[in-house]
């Protein structure tokens, strides 16, 4: 004798089979897949091509500051009577606009020193708060010396690259608010020219 379906049997026995089919249906699955593994890929995208754009940053930063010192070493920038603006000028052409239309946020130094054993390797040009705001203040202060024929110049460059990307495990910043310090140094021995007065 065969037993005849309950009522609840009866109910639940659509609910199953379309639980079933739907197991069994694959369309929709590349996006789901693609929904799982957008946020690590894109992540990953955007790590590398902030990496790219640091790098070259750092890059065009330390060729301005060669460029722009092959003026001061060859007397042509004292001749001319540059002073920081012009020279900010000047290595601001060689930036691309990476570092905005005036580069007013690169800080410069360039300073004589006495000789090259007297080069200022560790200069100190920030304080950081680590703990309360998390900032960071400058305290290098600008200055432009570019000296006389024969005189040792030490040239300084800084900026701060602002970071958009910042993972546990994928962290470029050297700053305490998700910048990087960028810097570039030059020192030479000025060419052994005379300024006329």
């Amino acid at each position: 004798m065969a037993r005849r379906p309950t009522l609840l049997r009866r109910l639940i026995s659509p609910v199953v089979s379309r639980g079933r089919s739907f197991a069994r249906d694959e369309r929709g699955v590349t996006a789901i897949e693609f929904g799982i593994l957008a946020l690590p890929f894109f992540t990953i995208i955007f790590a590398i091509i902030e990496t790219t754009m640091m790098f070259l940053a750092a890059q065009v930063l330390d060729s301005a500051v060669e460029d722009a010192s092959r003026m001061i070493k060859t007397g042509r920038a004292q001749a001319a009577g540059y002073n920081m603006t012009n020279f900010r000028s000047l290595m601001c052409g060689y930036t691309f606009g990476l570092f905005g239309t005036s580069c007013a946020d690169v800080k410069i130094k360039v300073q004589k020193i006495s000789n090259f054993t007297s080069t200022a390797t560790s200069n100190t040009v920030q304080t950081c708060d680590y703990t309360g705001t998390k900032t960071c203040t400058w305290t290098v202060t600008e200055d432009f010396n570019a000296g006389n024929g024969r005189d040792v110049i030490q040239v300084f460059a800084y900026y701060r690259w602002p970071l958009m990307v910042n993972l546990p495990y994928f962290n470029l910043k050297n700053q305490p608010d998700n910048y990087r310090l960028l810097g570039a140094t030059r020192v030479f021995r000025n060419e052994p020219f005379v300024v006329s007065p």
